[in-house]
């Protein structure tokens, strides 16, 4: 069945910090030098990224997406929640997703709240997904990693609770304990916003969002894996009675828009791996803190790195990633392809890429907003090749 009719885009940022600290062995998280921060600097690049999603909701982007990151110079977001409720200040229509705080490292009581108040702020434009969070933030945040999925289930029991049952009520779990869950103000939305749970294609995380009836989404992980994760999810989810459509499943593209592909390449290619080589890198044992994996998942991962991370080359990015540069047409022909592959209508992209500046975002942001969304929205997008 085609998904092409009901295409959303939604802009993420991770807002990155790009004057990273030369010669760090763990990569740019968790023991960087956190004197490099210049004040000035980071006011600047604030004002930038937050006028770079408010341009896409100008052009009509279905959605914004903010993410939450910790003691790293890959974003500059510890709070996805301060940045969404600027987004609700100075946007008019787009969706607000929050992509979104691990629950485990915050009370969920709290959070439940914060994200209600952005809901009703917004007048109903928010959207909330759930991450488990990567390993490296339980390095800089006083939770055990060997309890995170254990504490990730029941804050989102707490979570749902807090938004479906009249309160004050009651919660007595291992890690929580309220005589009174009484969240107030309630979201705008009813029940509860949208929810999604973000994983990285452990069955557990799959099942669990399958099971729950919230959406998924995947990230990190080469895509022939996430459409495995992704038919699991549906069989799981229509075994446990619940019904799923084409925007349950969230995918995330990579892209750079240009008037051709040469320039394209030129503009974009050294941002794209900039990010991956630079801001995403890590290693085995800081991204795998003791207890983050259960022991068959990190003999599995130690099996394929040998304990140590891979390289990112170009030619890996472009065949196991969905990455695309070129002219409009090119880069919607291969969305179009990416979607009905994945059999999903809900499209993140990563529009402004690693050290990429202010004037290229715009350039890019522009051209996907103006050229590329027409035309794959657009009621002849059948004439859009859909091919790899």
């Amino acid at each position: 069945m085609s998904v092409m009719s009901e295409l959303k885009f939604y802009l993420m940022h991770f807002m990155p910090y790009p004057d990273i600290a030369p010669n760090m062995p763990n990569g740019q998280w968790v023991d960087i030098p956190n004197t490099r921060f210049d004040a000035k600097v980071g006011h600047k690049l604030y004002q930038e990224y937050l006028d770079e999603l408010v341009l896409g909701d100008e052009l009509g982007f279905d959605g914004l997406v903010v993410n939450e990151h910790h003691a790293t110079f890959y974003s500059l977001m510890p709070s996805c929640t301060v940045i969404a409720a600027a987004l609700v200040a100075r946007t008019k229509k787009a969706n607000i997703c929050v992509f979104g705080t691990p629950i485990t490292l915050t009370y969920p009581h709290r959070l439940a709240e914060e994200y209600a108040m952005l809901d009703v702020m917004s007048g109903g434009r928010l959207e909330c997904a759930f991450p488990l969070g990567t390993g490296m933030e339980y390095w800089v945040n006083p939770v055990n990693p060997a309890t995170a999925r254990e504490r990730f289930r029941e804050a989102m029991d707490i979570l749902m609770q807090a938004w479906t049952k009249p309160g004050p009520s009651r919660y007595d779990g291992k890690f929580h304990q309220y005589k009174y869950l009484n969240v107030f103000p309630l979201p705008y939305q009813k029940p509860h916003p949208k929810i999604y749970v973000v994983g990285s294609g452990t069955e557990d995380t799959i099942d669990y969002a399958a099971e729950q009836g919230f959406g998924y989404s995947q990230v990190f992980t080469p895509v022939p894996q996430q459409l495995k994760s992704f038919e699991r999810y549906r069989s799981i989810a229509e075994k446990n009675g619940h019904k799923h459509d084409s925007e349950s499943i969230i995918i995330s593209v990579m892209a750079y828009v240009a008037e051709t592909e040469e320039k394209a390449v030129e503009e974009g290619k050294e941002h794209i791996l900039f990010y991956f080589q630079n801001l995403l890198r890590t290693t085995a044992a800081i991204n795998s803190p003791p207890g983050y994996m259960n022991l068959d998942r990190l003999k599995k991962r130690l099996e394929v790195t040998n304990g140590k991370e891979p390289e990112v080359t170009w030619e890996a990015l472009n065949t196991i990633y969905r990455t695309v540069l070129g002219p409009p047409e090119l880069v919607a022909e291969k969305i179009a392809f990416w979607c009905e592959e994945a059999q999903s209508s809900k499209v993140i992209v990563h529009l402004h890429v690693g050290d990429m500046p202010h004037w290229k975002a715009v350039k890019n942001i522009t051209l996907f907003g103006e050229k590329v969304i027409p035309l794959l929205k657009s009621h002849t997008s059948k004439e859009v090749a859909v091919t790899a």
